[in-house]
């Protein structure tokens, strides 16, 4: 009698998985791979003019100082230019020259210079950079003839194991490739980034792989080295790179100078054991919603507090950082199917995609005069903002963006990022009302504020 059904499949996938019979698989190679993908992988040479005082050794001496005070500061202090060099890779992904690399191996580029698999060289221009990806979109000037470029792939598809390449110039040594796999994915907490959800890989990624392609077997492109968990500075097998989906996104907002993305409008919890447990779920997994901004999409939706949103358009999420990364990945056409658990059942919610809106009005205003805010500019915080620092979008309130060096709101030791509560007893929800408490109390000395910071209310009282 035939055998059918899972177990003659699990027998056949055993069958896959053996040792080599011959001499000529043995002697296969990834060779091909890496001589149709490596033509697309660039060098990049940046030139940073960077600007320091000179300081005389005795300047900051005590008994220097005790004498002389701060008459030599301007001769001593006078900015001298000095030239930074940095380098890093890219991936040709257009054969017109146009360049994917990442935002950190540009920053502040005064001069970039791009050199191919061939040796050719050509200067670049930045066409933009998204910090918060940590991408950038750079295109090559006088290209004569089509260049090699690569082929996207799809980084959804992507599973734990499959086989990669890393293609890049670590240390400045010159291009090199390095194979492994896919250690894992969705990872988070890695960088300073908003969007995190990275592919991880163990194929060797070092200083100078920054921007380089990570390819899967086929030669498609499914990420961008963008990082590296080290103590010594060298690989330990534990590198990470943006999937190229968020790429695609990212890379056509640049290119069209309107980068924008869906916001969803609400906060939320991984589903640990304990929550898990309480609400009855069979293990733990999705995004515990807590939260939902009025008016947002989630609100038009219909999510709830309580829901536990455990997909996007199918593809599952278990933390609020990579429920954020999917909705981010998405064009802003049409809706995000959501597949939600509420009390037990399972519901699906058409999520609208729009960007985040810029209400109410910032009103970007520096505060002037003599009191403890002079010197600092201030905004109404709006979802539009918040998604543009970086910051939770249900966030509300007058929110500092800087402060002047030497200023009154300096020495009152304000932060950008801090959030101004209360001035006088007035509680403040607007710039425009902080303006009118500042005014009415500008002949004061005495002044007592409170600001919010990472969460906590802080108070004080100032004399001027």
């Amino acid at each position: 009698m035939a055998v059918s059904g899972p177990t003659s499949i699990a027998h056949a996938q055993s069958e896959d998985r053996r040792l080599p019979s011959s001499e000529t698989e043995i002697k296969m190679s990834l060779s091909p791979l890496v001589k149709q993908t490596a033509p697309t992988v660039v060098n990049i040479y940046t030139k940073k003019v960077v600007s320091e005082r000179a300081r005389s050794p005795f300047f900051n001496d005590p008994f220097f100082k005790q004498f002389f005070g701060d008459r030599f500061g301007g001769a001593f202090g006078a900015p001298r230019q000095r030239v930074e060099r940095s380098l890093g890779s890219g991936v040709i992904v257009s054969g017109d020259g146009t360049i994917v690399t990442n935002h950190h191996v540009i920053d502040g580029a005064s001069e970039i210079r791009v050199v191919l698999h061939d040796n050719r060289e050509f200067d670049a221009d930045l066409v933009g950079s998204d910090e918060r990806t940590d991408l950038a979109v750079l295109k090559l000037r006088d290209v004569e003839a089509e260049l090699p470029s690569i082929t996207f792939g799809d980084s959804d598809a992507v599973e734990v194991g499959d086989l990669v390449l890393a293609i890049g110039n670590p240390f400045g040594v010159g291009q090199t490739v390095t194979s492994g796999i896919v250690s894992a994915l969705a990872r988070a907490g890695v960088t300073g980034q908003d969007y995190q959800s990275f592919i991880q890989t163990d194929a060797a990624i070092n200083p100078g792989n920054s921007g380089g392609a990570l390819i899967d077997i086929d030669g498609k492109l499914i990420g961008v080295n963008s990082a590296i968990f080290t103590k010594s500075g060298g690989s330990n097998g534990i590198g990470f790179a943006v999937p190229v989906n968020m790429v695609k996104v990212v890379m056509r907002g640049l290119i069209s100078g309107d980068l924008r993305r869906p916001w969803l409008g609400a906060a939320g919890q991984a589903v640990t054991a304990d929550l898990a447990s309480s609400l009855e779920l069979d293990r733990p997994h999705g995004v515990l919603i807590s939260e939902i901004r009025d008016g947002s999409p989630a609100e038009r939706g219909g999510l709830h507090p309580g829901d536990v949103v455990v997909a996007v358009n199918g593809l599952a999420v278990d933390n609020p950082n990579e429920l954020k990364f999917r909705i981010a990945t998405l064009e802003l056409t049409g809706g995000a199917e959501l597949s939600v658990l509420r009390q037990g059942a399972s519901v699906m919610l058409t999520l609208p995609l729009e960007v985040a809106p810029e209400l109410p009005a910032r009103d970007e205003s520096i505060i002037e005069g003599r009191n403890p805010f002079s010197g600092a500019k201030i905004a109404n915080m709006n979802p539009a903002l918040a998604d543009e620092i970086g910051t939770d979008t249900l966030s509300t309130g007058v929110v500092v963006l800087g402060v002047a060096r030497d200023s009154l709101a300096r020495r009152t030791r304000l932060q950008p990022g801090d959030y101004i509560v209360e001035i006088n007893g007035e509680a403040i929800d607007s710039v425009a009302r902080l303006k009118e408490v500042v005014t009415a109390g500008e002949r004061s000395k005495d002044w007592k504020i409170a600001v919010k910071r990472d969460g906590k209310v802080l108070t004080g009282e100032f004399t001027l």
